[in-house]
């Protein structure tokens, strides 16, 4: 099995690959930034272009060939975590599971991380 920094389930690899082709983009992008009430908060956006990326950030791509890009000051943080969609009654979201997070809020938009993180 190949390693990498994010693992992708096979619901977030349909989810990224239905929203790479409705938005007609080269993939989905995940970044963190500061705020929110944990501290950090995990930033989604759209990526135009493989032109669009820096050559530090990473790119994770789907069988079908849709880019998940992490954004290359946001991939430290993101070592080893699994992301997922889910649906359920409230709605519908993309879910992080973060070994890195030392806790986060209620809705899982906002993060904080464990001090360890920043020794590496």
């Amino acid at each position: 099995m190949e390693k990498r920094i994010v693992s992708l389930t096979e619901a977030a690899e349909k989810q990224i690959n239905a929203l790479s082709t409705e938005n007609e983009v080269y993939g989905i992008s995940l970044n963190l930034k500061g705020g929110g009430c944990a501290g950090f908060e995990y930033e989604w956006g759209l990526v135009e272009s493989p032109t669009d990326l820096h050559p530090n950030d990473e790119v994770v791509k789907t069988k079908e060939g849709c880019a998940f890009v992490i954004g290359k000051d946001s991939v430290m943080f993101l070592l080893g975590s699994v992301v997922d969609y889910k649906k359920d009654i409230i709605g519908a979201m993309f879910d992080i599971q973060n070994p890195n997070a030392q806790s986060s809020c209620g809705c899982g938009v906002s993060v904080n991380f464990k001090e360890t993180i920043f020794d590496q």
